[in-house]
């Protein structure tokens, strides 16, 4: 199993989210297969100290349904990553796995170290 450390200090968010799916899928393996889960773990550092461009971090907004008709939540980036910041990283990479069994499988290999 191959182990990746990435620091999170002043990147991008969403540079840094398709990286780790690149990782995570084991794209960058010689041994690649699309339907195998791949043997890479990644973990992420200083998640706290990551960027956004423009005017995302007032403008982004996550969106959650609870069941109930008319019970749509919402959320602010800004108010999201003060709770969590680890959960807008896992966001943003599960939007970038396939949207198969895999994606599951794979995001269970994501550390993030706040």
């Amino acid at each position: 199993m191959r182990e990746y450390i990435l620091d999170a200090k002043n990147q991008r968010l969403g540079r840094l989210a398709s990286k780790i799916a690149l990782l995570l899928q084991a794209k960058d393996s010689a041994a690649y297969d699309p339907r195998l889960e791949g043997d890479t773990k990644v973990i992420v550092k200083n998640i706290k100290e990551i960027e956004l461009s423009g005017k995302k971090a007032e403008q982004k907004i996550y969106y959650r349904h609870t069941g109930y008709m008319g019970h749509l939540k919402e959320i602010k980036f800004r108010e999201q990553f003060a709770k969590n910041p680890g959960s807008v990283l896992r966001h943003a990479v599960l939007g970038m796995l396939p949207k198969n069994r895999l994606a599951a499988k794979r995001l269970k290999k994501l550390i993030i170290e706040q």
